[in-house]
Parts: C-alpha cells; sequence; structure tokens
C-alpha cells in the first residue's frame, strides 16, 4: 500500500537555512522538493567527487585482496578528505603510467626485430651522410630477389621469422630506393632502451601501491568523508530551489512527511525558533513521492515494480497483487525442479551473507520464493534437470506440460487481466467516486460472462455450468447490462449521444487490445517448453558420447562435463528469460488493465548519511 502523506510549506530566515537543513537531517522525517534543480559548477564538482569515492571504494575491495600489494601495516591518513585526495593523485598517476607501459609494449613489438644497436652511433652516421633505411618483406620475397638486391645496394639482414625478413639498407641522404619491400620508420631507441623504460614504468606502479595501501587503511574515514559529500550534495539541492522572499532575506520551502510520523515534525517546527510552516493534506495536482509499506512477502517483489515505476499518489499500490501472479509465471517459465532446486539454494546462501535489511538481502528473498515455486511447478510437470519422472515414478499422475499447458496459459492470462480490471474498478470507486467506474465496470461484466459461459467449457466440458451457458438468459442478461454501462456511462455528466460514440470507439480498441494482451500469455507456455526441450536434449547429447558398452567411470566421465556445460548454459538462459517475460506481462498486460498510474518520484526524506553505504 502507499503511506499516507502530510504536506508542509515552511518559511524560514535565510540565515537561518543551513542550520534547519541539518536539523531536518538529523530527525530523517522530512523530503523536501527539489523539483527542477540545475546543478552549478559546485554542484557538479560534489557530484563527480561522490562518484569518485565509490569508485575507490569498489578499488579497495579488489586491491585488499591482493595480499602481494596490499600492505595492512601502512600508516593510516589524517583525514577521508586527505585519503581521497590522495587516492585520486595516484590514480592519475597509475593511469599515466598504464598508458605510458601500453605505448612501450606496443614499440617494443616493432623494435624487437631490430635487435640491439646504438643510437647515437647510428645517428652520427647520419650526420656524415651514411643513411640507415629500414625495410621488412615477406620472407620468400626476399630470399627469391635478395642477390639482385645485394648487387644494387649495401644491405644486411637484421632478423627473420617464419613469415618475415627485416633487413637495413645504407644509402646517401634522399637517395630513391624502390624495392619491392616496406620501409619503416627509423626506429628513435633500441629494445633494450625501451624494455628498460618498461620496467621503469612498472616499478612506479610498484610503488604507488604504498600509496593505495595508505588509503584502504583510512577506509572508514574515506566512507565518512563521502557520506559528508553527499550530505552537502543534499543541502546545495533544497537551497537551490527554495523559493527566496523578502529581497532574500526569507526562503519558502515545500515538504512532505508520512502521516504516521508528522507528529514528530511537528514537535520539531514548534521547537524551532523563526520558523513558521503551514500543514495540509496533499492535493491532486500535487507531485506528492511516495513510500510503499508492504508486509514482508509483497516487498521482496517491490524491487520488480521498481524497474517500471511506484505507483502514482492517492492510486492504489499494485506489489501485493501482482507478487504471486510473477512468482507463478516464474515457476511455469523455469519450469524445472532442479533448476529451481539450485536457485533456492542460490537464495539462501545469499540471504547467510545478506542478514541485514538490504538490496541485496531482497533480492536473496527474491530467488528464493522464485526458486521454490519453480521447485513446486517442476514437481507437479514431473521434470528434474530435463529428465522425465514418470520413468522413475510411473504411479504418480504428473501435469502433461507439453500437451495441456497452452489453454491453461491463456486462462491464467484472462484470469490476471480480469483482475486487474477488477482492480481498476476498486480504484476508481475510491478516488473519482463509483459512477466513474462504470464503463470499466460493464467490461468487466462482459468479459468475465464470457469466459465463464465459453472459457470453462474449453478447458474442460465437465466444468460447464448448466444455468449459464453461451445460450442462456443469465449470460445474455449480463451480456446486456455490460454493453449498457460500456456504451452510455463512460464518461458521466455528458451526452447519452456522445458517449455511445465514445462507447463505441472504445469497443472496437478494447477488444483488440484484450485480445493482444491474452495472447501474449502463450508466452509462458512457450518459454516453458523450450527450456524443457534443451534440457532433454543435453541429456540425451551427454548420453549419446558415451562409448557402447562402457562402466560406469567412463560414463561419468564423458557425461558430467557435457551435462553441467549444457545444463549451465540452460539454466542461465532460461533464468533470465523467467525474469524477464513475467515482469513484461506485469507492466504491459496487467498494469494497463488495472489502470495503473505512475510516479517517477520516492520518498526520500534528508537524512544523516551512513558511511557503510560507501563500502
Amino acid at each position: 500500500m502507499i503511506a499516507k502523506m502530510s504536506k508542509y510549506a515552511f518559511v524560514l530566515y535565510a540565515a537561518q537555512s543551513d542550520d534547519f537543513i541539518g536539523r531536518l537531517r538529523e530527525l530523517g522525517l522530512v523530503d523536501i522538493t527539489t523539483t527542477g534543480w540545475e546543478p552549478s559548477e559546485e554542484d557538479r564538482q560534489l557530484m563527480l567527487d561522490i562518484e569518485g569515492c565509490a569508485r575507490a571504494a569498489e578499488f579497495l575491495k579488489t586491491f585488499r585482496a591482493d595480499a602481494g600489494r596490499f600492505d595492512a601495516q601502512a600508516a593510516p591518513f589524517a583525514s577521508g578528505e586527505e585519503a581521497y585526495a590522495r587516492y585520486a593523485a595516484a590514480q592519475r598517476e597509475a593511469a599515466a603510467l598504464q598508458a605510458e607501459i601500453g605505448r612501450l609494449e606496443k614499440a617494443a613489438e616493432e623494435l624487437r626485430p631490430w635487435g640491439a644497436f646504438d643510437p647515437a652511433r647510428v645517428g652520427a652516421l647520419a650526420a656524415d651522410g651514411v643513411v640507415l633505411r629500414y625495410f621488412s618483406t615477406q620472407r620468400n620475397l626476399f630470399d627469391k630477389n635478395a642477390a639482385g638486391w645485394s648487387a644494387q645496394y649495401a644491405l644486411a639482414e637484421i632478423g627473420r621469422s617464419d613469415a618475415t625478413v627485416w633487413f637495413v639498407v645504407v644509402a646517401a641522404p634522399g637517395e630513391e630506393i624502390p624495392l619491392d619491400a616496406q620501409e619503416m620508420k627509423a626506429p628513435g631507441m633500441d629494445i633494450r632502451e625501451a624494455e628498460r623504460r618498461i620496467a621503469e614504468a612498472r616499478a612506479g606502479l610498484a610503488r604507488l601501491d604504498a600509496e593505495f595501501s595508505r588509503v584502504a587503511v583510512s577506509e572508514r574515514l574515506l566512507a565518512g568523508y563521502a557520506a559528508s559529500l553527499r550530505e552537502r550534495l543534499q543541502g546545495a539541492r533544497v537551497k537551490a530551489t527554495a523559493h527566496a522572499e523578502a529581497e532574500g532575506r526569507l526562503v519558502v520551502m515545500e515538504g512532505w512527511a508520512e502521516k504516521e510520523t508528522s507528529d514528530r515534525v511537528d514537535a520539531l517546527l514548534e521547537a524551532y525558533p523563526g520558523v513558521v510552516y503551514l500543514k495540509g493534506d496533499p492535493e491532486p495536482g500535487d507531485d506528492t513521492p511516495v513510500k510503499l509499506k508492504n508486509n514482508r512477502f509483497a516487498r521482496v517483489f517491490e524491487l520488480v515494480g521498481d524497474m517500471y515505476a511506484r505507483p502514482k499518489y492517492g492510486t492504489m499500490d499494485l506489489t501485493p497483487f501482482f507478487a504471486p501472479f510473477y512468482m507463478l509465471f516464474f515457476g511455469i517459465c523455469l519450469n524445472d525442479a532442479g533448476y529451481g532446486a539450485i536457485l533456492t539454494l542460490l537464495g539462501v546462501w545469499m540471504l547467510s551473507r545478506n542478514r541485514k535489511p538490504s538490496m541485496m538481502r531482497q533480492a536473496a528473498w527474491f530467488a528464493t520464493l522464485c526458486g521454490a515455486m519453480t521447485v513446486a511447478f517442476g514437481l507437479l510437470c514431473g521434470s528434474f534437470f530435463g529428465i522425465n519422472m514418470k520413468e522413475w515414478f510411473p504411479g504418480i499422475p504428473f501435469f502433461d506440460f507439453q500437451g495441456r499447458f497452452f489453454s491453461i496459459a491463456l486462462a491464467i492470462g484472462m484470469v490476471q487481466i480480469l483482475f486487474g480490471m477488477l482492480l481498476k474498478v476498486v480504484m476508481i470507486s475510491s478516488t473519482a467516486g463509483f459512477r466513474h467506474s462504470l464503463a470499466s465496470l460493464g467490461w468487466l461484466l462482459v468479459l468475465l460472462g464470457a469466459s465463464v459461459a465459453g472459457g470453462l467449457p474449453m478447458l474442460d466440458p465437465a466444468w460447464t455450468i448448466p444455468f449459464y451457458t453461451p445460450s442462456s438468459p443469465a449470460f445474455y442478461a449480463t451480456l446486456g447490462a455490460g454493453a449498457v454501462l460500456m456504451l452510455f456511462f463512460n464518461s458521466p455528466g455528458r451526452n447519452p449521444f456522445v458517449n455511445f460514440g465514445l462507447g463505441l470507439w472504445d469497443t472496437y480498441n478494447n477488444l483488440t487490445g484484450i485480445l493482444s494482451d491474452v495472447l501474449s500469455y502463450i508466452r509462458l507456455f512457450a518459454i516453458g517448453l523450450s527450456g524443457g526441450i534443451l534440457a532433454t536434449v543435453f541429456n540425451a547429447l551427454a548420453d549419446g558420447f558415451v562409448p557402447e558398452g562402457a562402466n560406469i567411470v567412463v560414463r561419468l566421465l564423458v557425461m558430467v562435463p557435457i551435462l553441467l556445460v549444457g545444463h549451465g548454459i540452460n539454466l542461465f538462459m532460461s533464468t533470465i528469460s523467467s525474469f524477464v517475460h513475467p515482469m513484461r506481462l506485469t507492466f504491459v498486460e496487467f498494469y494497463k488493465n488495472a489502470g495503473f498510474e505512475m510516479s517517477m518520484r520516492s520518498f526520500e526524506p534528508l537524512r544523516k548519511m551512513d558511511d557503510s553505504e560507501n563500502q
């Protein structure tokens, strides 16, 4: 559900703004509106430094893991600001040295064929009018023409490989040398000098490890500095978007707080000198921030909804309603008890490693729940790493996924769409009034009646309701009531003829849209089937490579690598599909039919930044 908000307007002296923002940050309950903020040059530098601190934290994790580079006994810096400045300088120097090493290594590859020589001596010869010209050509071409070239020019072979020969020609300055070979630029140093410079650059990199070690042991100071930078940026945004009044002596800010904690905000404002505030409820046109408050189960699936958008304030949070469907759809798409067991174990392992509330713990619960659903659905269908469990347990009536699930996928889609329409009716009734939901209710009646009368018998003839068939009066009464609501009550207060025309237009759009929405759920069947077929293919492939009459050891040596690679690829690809396609059904089909309205603003109160956020 969406937490109820209280709206505040603060008026205070401009000189108090820094202290007031600090008090709100300590309270940690008020979101200040900063819409339209344009960062200044100073703000942009703050953002760059914050990003740099985050990169430093990531680098130091890897650096500390390298025992050959990290010195745990290094002396820490005096402050986080100094640690970051020294880290940034060391990184710039390291980047320059790495670029120099790359350039020198490329040069060394070009110099290696020419071997060791004295560049100074070559320069002295050129000053005396003796110029060395450098060439390379194909080996067979050189061997074919070497005698002729040597008769014309003073030529010396320097080196050769399996395919290429490098040679020099002694010539006069400006002399034309028309050889069928590639002339190369005269080297400015020899291979010994290049390797010496490479060694010097690498030694410089190694010396920087002492600086990085000092930064690493100053990790807490660096994290504290990063937190202070984020607080400064937070304050800068608030001050930059506050409205100045009375020639800049006063500032006006808009704030938001949860209604259930607003009494603590009121207490702070009453005790704070020089502040005047107004408190009220959000209005329909306000850009009200959204905070979701769900139970432990639905909270796991908030990460899915947040990939699209938060619901608009004053509407309905659909997370508790799509969460069971999403989990079911994931299990259907992955559809293998063995794969589900691996995913569940991975989730449990992630839970054991992330015991504090965090995004990673939320993702761990998500993997665990979806994996458990996959195990349940895989056992229902009798699939275990692509093996048909009916061969092991012939007495158990496993569900025939390939033969029966196509129509069931469409039925599940219809159920979710109808459920979404019901939520839309409830949401419109609660926000705009029941009469504004009559058209949506009409569509719900028509589709529900058609599904019960015609859809259930298509799934199973035994599910036919005797008094509710496509030819029964009750069915026609439902269609008639729904049609009246659809055609004449779609815009309360308008002319009935205008409503009728709009209703006809909506009928065309809705019928084609709902048909495509229902057909979209075929993907549940297709993805589940394709993953199962690939699993059986890898099993057959592994079995096919086993020599006839091989013993158990040979069978394991041949089959295990194929099965590990094959099922690993299939598990990876199928898991991605099982994550993405249920999300698509949620955001497109379910959200559309449930009347979802988005808000791009989440509730983000001013608060003291935690040092651990940069670690």
